[in-house]
């Protein structure tokens, strides 16, 4: 602002501000409440005058954004940073001011992204309260302090990916990159509970590759991981949305027909069958399968389990390739 010739109504307004400034100044002085952290990316302080709408804040704030202090303007408003703001983290700032302005909260806080100079966004943890209000008890001036957080927000952030990665490791088989035995295992049990509570049908499907130790002993373990990977994606193509396809255990596979009676999973597994027998591996190979299918019935998990089982040995005994219900 220009101070040279200034009206009378401007040198009010601007003694005003700097009054309510400096008497929060001296009371944070008094109080030794001046909200001084030796933490890790302090940015400094900052002060709102809520009915001016002019914001008093340590340089920093706006420098470590890649921002020249000769960029600042001379009168800096609210609006100057919230428009910096990450779209995302928009609406969550203004809750975080509104809630603690006129709904109770006892402090403004919040972490919100903010745009810097190169495009780029920095984190920012923000921090604050209101210490005055005017006559009529409405909030009039807010002070508080400001963190730079990129460094641990980002470190956060990659833990946080590195966590979802291994939750997902640990429910998927490694090498075929279908379900492993204890999601199978639990997907079971949750929908045992719902054919018991619905009357809904409900059956599965073992298959083992036949001769499997064959095809290792011949043609060597790469080549029998391959196998398992190609038979897996197989099982995946020819199986309904609402089937959940798994590895069982070494070269046994295992399918949940949800909602599915004993003639569609015979049926369904019978395709998987042919899909395999007519599938060409690496080194034009040939590999077949035989499979067990049970409807469950009200018996116990284990028991479902065995059923099927039963029948895949059955398959097995009877000449391989083939599929038992």
């Amino acid at each position: 602002m220009d101070y040279e010739e200034p009206s009378q109504e401007q040198l009010l307004s601007r003694i005003q501000e700097l009054e309510i400034l400096n008497r929060q100044l001296l009371e944070e002085k008094e109080q030794e409440t001046r909200l001084e952290y030796a933490w890790t990316g302090n940015l400094g302080h900052w002060y709102w005058n809520i009915k001016t709408n002019a914001v008093t804040f340590n340089p920093l704030k706006i420098t470590t954004l890649g921002y020249d202090k000769s960029e600042i303007p001379e009168r800096v408003t609210y609006q100057y940073f919230t428009e910096k703001l990450h779209p995302d983290d928009y609406q969550i700032a203004m809750d975080a001011m509104l809630n603690h302005l006129y709904h109770g909260a006892e402090v403004y806080e919040t972490e919100y992204r903010i745009l810097a100079k190169d495009g780029t966004y920095r984190w920012y943890y923000d921090r604050g309260r209101i210490t005055q209000y005017d006559e009529q008890g409405q909030p009039l001036f807010l002070a508080g302090i400001v963190f730079d957080i990129t460094e641990k927000k980002e470190t956060q952030l990659e833990l946080e990916q590195k966590n979802r990665i291994l939750a997902e490791m640990s429910y998927i088989d490694g090498l075929t990159k279908i379900s492993n035995h204890r999601t199978l295992i639990e997907q079971l049990e949750t929908e045992l509970v719902e054919a018991n509570r619905t009357s809904k049908a409900l059956s599965i499907a073992l298959f083992d590759i036949d001769d499997f130790k064959k095809v290792n002993d011949t043609r060597g373990h790469v080549f029998g991981d391959q196998v398992l990977v190609d038979i897996a994606a197989i099982i995946q193509d020819n199986t309904r949305d609402s089937d959940l396809a798994g590895r069982y255990g070494g070269e046994e596979f295992m399918v949940i027909f949800s909602g599915a009676d004993l003639a569609i999973t015979s049926s369904i597994a019978e395709r998987i069958r042919m899909a395999v027998e007519a599938f060409l591996f690496a080194e034009e190979a040939r590999v077949t399968i035989s499979g067990g299918v049970a409807q469950y019935c009200g018996q116990s998990l284990s028991d479902f389990i065995q059923a099927a089982d039963e029948n895949l040995y059955r398959a097995k005994r009877d000449g391989k390739n083939r599929i038992e219900s």
